[in-house]
């Protein structure tokens, strides 16, 4: 999936950012359990396990939602309404009014500028690669997981809401996938958000299998002792990309720099974070200045993408 990203002038990032340190903790405290993206203290790994769980415990049905555009889609009356909710001054409102509808000024290849006003001409969109783009969306998002609640699907549907940013599943008790999904259409009609047909499925765990977040769930095998369970793995996509990222690393013009300062360049990562895949728990996940870090890298990525191994500080993680 490809989607533009908009990166505002310096100036305007300095003030999206004094916003945000402003902004972020009122409307962090009114942020439903079930929204994970962009969130102090929480991650998609979080996002992860609890699907993992609910899975374990009796909602076997998954709607796989997807939103087409969702960021190009957000409409700024219906938005501005939500943070008039708890901003009441006036200025701050008309300064969020005028990062959404900001034009965009775009270079061709001959140095020719040309700007654009969809936003303001749409009255539609949040501009992604700004600072307060985050908030905004999640801010959006969060009247789709309190519309749910309010009309009572949680307790007739016997569902639970994950999502991160504009990934969305929705996980139900057997028998009622089909009314959730088509509740789904109905509230996302509401909101003036699309629903992507062509991507959104029932997913019936563990017959099927479905992926969220960079990981695969469905029936699993344990490598031990061949029996079957619900459970997650990196999906296949998440692992090609691991392995380009670490044939990338280990290619020879790369192999005169050092280690740490190789993981930083091509993955944007310090040596803490694992580059498996997992929840963490391998020996891949070292302590800062670890000088132990460099066995990361070694280039032992063999057979096809169903089966990797990812060394780390003398153990495997296998998936």
């Amino acid at each position: 999936m490809q989607f533009d990203v908009t990166v505002s002038t310096l100036r305007d990032r300095v003030c999206m950012t004094a916003a945000m340190l402003v902004l972020e903790p009122i409307f962090e405290a009114d942020l439903p359990p079930e929204q994970y993206a962009y969130r102090p203290g929480r991650n998609a790994q979080q996002a992860v396990v609890e699907v993992g769980a609910l899975l374990y415990r009796g909602h076997p049905e998954v709607v796989d939602a997807d939103l087409a555009d969702y960021f190009g889609s957000i409409p700024h009356s219906e938005l501005l309404k939500s943070v008039a909710r708890r901003i009441v001054d006036r200025r701050v409102l008309h300064l969020i009014k005028m990062w959404l509808e900001c034009a965009v000024e775009e270079t061709d290849d001959r140095g020719r500028k040309t700007r654009t006003t969809e936003a303001r001409d749409n009255r539609r969109g949040i501009p992604q690669g700004s600072p307060i783009s985050p908030l905004l969306a999640n801010l959006y998002m969060r009247r789709f997981v309190l519309g749910w609640k309010m009309l009572g699907l949680e307790r007739s549907l016997g569902s639970r809401i994950v999502t991160y940013a504009d990934d969305l599943v929705i996980l139900c008790r057997r028998g009622k996938a089909e009314e959730a999904l088509q509740r789904l259409r109905e509230i996302m009609g509401k909101l003036k958000l699309t629903v992507n047909e062509e991507k959104t499925r029932i997913c019936k765990v563990p017959e099927g299998e479905f992926d969220f977040l960079g990981y695969t769930f469905g029936r699993m095998y344990s490598a031990r002792t061949g029996k079957a369970y619900l459970g997650y793995r990196p999906s296949k996509k998440s692992i090609k990309r691991m392995v380009e990222n670490v044939h990338a690393l280990t290619t020879r013009t790369w192999t005169w720099q050092q280690t740490t300062e190789l993981v930083k360049k091509r993955t944007g990562r310090s040596t803490t974070t694992p580059l498996c895949g997992c929840a963490g728990g391998c020996a891949s996940s070292t302590k800062p200045g670890d000088a132990r870090a460099g066995p990361i890298l070694s280039r032992t990525f063999t057979g096809t993408l169903g089966s990797y191994a990812c060394v780390g500080l003398g153990t495997t993680c296998r998936g």
